[in-house]
């Protein structure tokens, strides 16, 4: 019964799981058609450990994605918390307009195939998760090719469905300080009237 179960498995799926028998790994579940493009060799560094970022681990291999799942009226995504102010984990000064932003406000940075190259900056995105929603405005890019990097405050690449978002984010949507690291949400583009 197990060899025709695991026969009729994608190709991909059974190599993820043979990886998974060998190592610790984390499994995340991405929606759509992207796949990873290559892998990125961790280097480490002095990497700020504010909101729970994950730091590089030296000779680690990580995934990097050019693409992000189909960008629908209800995107799903994976939001994680992080900070736009300057001396933060967030790094450095935001890709859409070079600059800092408070933790108060509501800014978020996308995967880089949500990204797309800068085209969705400044433009408001409505975030639902937790039972509420909120509007938050695309800052930067969570980029999921690069990373290891000091500018990059020595974070491995982003996932292809990300979201950094704001304390203020967190805030709106209700989640508690205690509870603010990782949560699925879906999102859509604020159209202009």
């Amino acid at each position: 019964m197990q060899k025709q179960l695991l026969s009729s498995l994608p190709i991909t799926l059974l190599l993820l799981l043979s990886t998974l028998r060998s190592t610790e790994a984390t499994i995340r579940i991405v929606i759509g058609t992207c796949h990873a493009s290559s892998y990125l060799t961790g280097k480490s560094g002095f990497c700020t450990t504010q909101n729970d970022a994950d730091c590089c681990q030296e000779g680690q291999l990580y995934p990097q994605y050019r693409c992000s799942p189909p960008v629908t009226a209800n995107t799903n995504a994976i939001m994680y918390i992080g900070s736009f102010s300057q001396n933060s984990d967030g790094g450095s000064a935001t890709a859409c307009d070079g600059k800092f932003y408070a933790d108060n406000e509501t800014v978020v940075a996308l995967s880089t195939g949500w990204f797309n190259g800068g085209s969705c900056c400044l433009k408001n995105i409505r975030i639902n998760g937790n039972g509420n929603s909120v509007t938050a405005k695309v800052v930067d890019e969570c980029d999921s090719v690069n990373g290891c990097t000091a500018d990059l405050n020595y974070e491995p690449p982003c996932g292809p469905n990300a979201i950094t978002a704001s304390p203020a984010v967190w805030k709106e949507l209700g989640v508690p300080e205690t509870q603010r690291s990782e949560l699925v949400v879906t999102w859509s583009e604020v159209l202009s009237s």
